[in-house]
């Protein structure tokens, strides 16, 4: 249930990145039963388009909330509440899906094996999907602490994450495999641009000029030139992470960039009050989020395996649609019937059946 007091353009842009998310797992899921995918190279275009912006926007979104997070809680209280809302899932649902998938070894797609249990703490980019919430957490927790016991400040944070998200591209060049310390390097920087962010994107005042078709038109053409670059360079050099990893700056540039553009589109939403549901689902984002891959898998095996499904659009949509709307069920049900313990520590205020998702 949307609360009046939640902020409508943070729930439709959790809800277009998670959306965006779903897209490459799904489709990448697709590709690796070994249909020919590559004969649908708009689908393959959209999954390159796509990855150029979208866990930046959800760093980004996080860092714009952070000093009011502070502000209500002190270091230790919101590193225990972050724990409980980031990395108690993380462990839960992470834990589950490599069991589910060493005892369904058979059915899925995943080569799992019981060493890869250690991944979960120290390379959870191999665990599938489950690195981002590892991530933030870290990300999070490491940013308050330089910010609240080292007292650096804003552009001292730039400049620390500048540094950061410049050796993680040295390391991917040099195919040094950090685990979750890369992902902490990558994402801070963008972190600390939501912090600064902040003060301008929460003044209400502000909200006419960020949901103007002027804004929306301004950022178009900058947005399409981004894309196209991403798009078109990565394909030359057949490496999807080629700009990302060779040409940061500009990477930074795209990212951003793009993350505007979907900001501006959340907030016409906003003013208009339209795709409601769009909302709903960025509501969800994180309980779609942790549990969308164990779904799409399940979903795409009974088509293709029980029904003979195999055509890649039909499969992308049908799974798609089935990763958004089932782990909502799933979420729901659990609040119903008290199982809030598999997405928190916290156990829910009111009535027990629905778990705040803070903007924070």
């Amino acid at each position: 249930m949307l609360k009046n007091n939640r902020l409508a353009w943070v729930d439709y842009t959790r809800g277009i990145a998670i959306i965006l998310v779903l897209y490459r797992h799904i489709f990448e899921g697709i590709s690796r039963t070994g249909l020919p995918t590559a004969e649908y190279s708009y689908l393959e275009h959209a999954n390159i388009i796509f990855y150029s912006f979208r866990m930046p926007l959800f760093f980004i979104l996080s860092g714009i909330f952070i000093g009011k997070s502070l502000a209500k809680r002190p270091v230790g209280k919101l590193i225990a509440n972050k724990f409980s809302i980031l990395l108690y899932p993380y462990f839960v649902w992470s834990i589950l899906q490599v069991t589910l998938q060493l005892v369904l070894s058979k059915y899925v797609n995943a080569d799992r094996h019981a060493a890869d249990y250690a991944y979960i703490l120290f390379f959870p980019r191999r665990i599938d999907q489950f690195w981002y919430l590892y991530a933030l957490f870290n990300v999070t927790v490491l940013y308050m602490l330089t910010r609240e016991k080292l007292k650096l400040g804003i552009w001292q944070q730039l400049l620390l994450g500048a540094g950061m998200y410049l050796v993680s591209s040295y390391v991917t060049q040099k195919s040094i495999d950090l685990g979750f310390v890369y992902d902490i390097l990558h994402y801070y920087i963008f972190f600390a641009l939501g912090d600064l962010l902040s003060a301008r994107i929460l003044d209400q005042g502000n909200f006419s000029r960020f949901a103007s078709w002027k804004t929306f038109l301004l950022l178009l053409p900058v947005f399409v030139a981004g894309q196209f670059y991403f798009l078109t360079k990565n394909l030359e050099v057949n490496d999807n992470l080629y700009v990302e990893a060779w040409q940061p700056v500009l990477f930074a540039v795209i990212a951003v960039s793009g993350c505007a553009f979907m900001a501006c589109i959340a907030f016409l939403l906003q003013r208009y009050n339209a795709l409601r549901m769009l909302r709903v689902v960025g509501f969800h984002s994180l309980y779609i989020y942790v549990s969308h891959v164990l779904v799409a898998s399940a979903v795409r095996l009974v088509l293709m395996k029980g029904l003979g499904v195999t055509n890649v659009p039909v499969l992308l949509v049908i799974c798609l649609a089935a990763a958004i709307i089932i782990p909502i069920m799933i979420y729901n049900i659990a609040m119903h019937y008290g199982a809030w313990w598999l997405y928190s520590l916290e156990k829910p205020a009111g009535n027990g059946k629905t778990l705040a998702v803070q903007n924070a």
